[in-house]
Parts: structure tokens; sequence; C-alpha cells
């Protein structure tokens, strides 16, 4: 320990805080930058667009839902009714046991919730919602060959 014997001597205990004070503004400065990027837009929520993603294989349980409502599963026509018993029939026919949700943007969460819950019925262990609606072209090319009878 080391003792001054000098009394005109003071020790120095102040803290110099200026060098904090350039850390917390420049702190501040990048928040007020960054904070206008965590606004919630919840009136403008629409389908995200995905530029990059893993792309969905075409082995698994595909369900398309149309604007008006209709379902397709694999390309055929089904109805609500007939969904859990045509899931459980082709389970055993497809790689893995995926339900891939295809739905156009204007559609209800419910008729989104109704194939949820006819895949749960059916004992599928993953549901995957694809990230892009159903374009239009693919909705006319569904009508058209459920008109036909293919």
């Amino acid at each position: 320990m080391a003792f001054s014997t000098n009394k005109k001597e003071k020790l120095f205990t102040e803290i110099n805080i200026t060098p904090l004070t350039d850390i917390f503004l420049v702190l501040l400065i990048i928040m007020m930058v960054v904070a206008p990027t965590f606004q919630s837009m919840d009136n403008a929520i629409t389908v995200p667009e995905i530029n990059s993603g893993v792309a969905i294989e075409q082995k698994n349980a595909t369900i398309a839902i149309t604007r008006d409502g209709q379902m397709f599963l694999n390309g055929k026509p089904i109805t609500e009714d007939q969904l859990t018993d045509e899931l459980v029939a082709l389970k055993g026919s497809i790689e893995k046991p995926e339900v891939v949700v295809k739905a156009d943007e204007k559609v209800k969460s419910a008729e989104i919730m109704k194939v949820m819950n006819a895949a749960q019925d059916a004992e599928y262990k993953k549901l995957i919602v694809a990230g892009e609606p159903l374009s239009k072209k693919e909705q006319k090319e569904l009508k058209e060959d459920s008109e036909q009878g293919v």
C-alpha cells in the first residue's frame, strides 16, 4: 500500500465520463436508425414471396386450395368430407408421410385448418404450408382437369 506523505498532492478520485457518454450516444444513434425496421405492418399482411428456400418434393400428398375453396388432392378434386379417408388411403403409397398445403392468398385460414385437422386425423406427422400461393394458371388448370374428369 502506498501512502502519500505529501499533503499537497491529492488523489485523483473523479471518473471521466466522456468516453462513456460517447459510447451511449453512438448506441442511441444506432438504435434510432434500426428501430423503424422493427415496426409491424399488420394492415398489409400478404403471403410472402420466397427468393430462396427448400424445394417441395412432389412425392408427398399435395393439397391445393383454390380461391373459391375447392380442394384438390394431388390434382384430383376432393371434398372436405372425403379428405381424411383419402389421406389415409394415400399414406401407404407415398414415400414420406407429409402433407403439403398450397393455397391461394385469398383462402381463409379456416380452410387451411380443415386440412390440418384432416392430416392430424390421418396420423400424418408433418404438414408443410407452401410459401407461394396457387397461381391463377395453376387454379385454371386444376378446374379444367376436374371438369374434363381427368
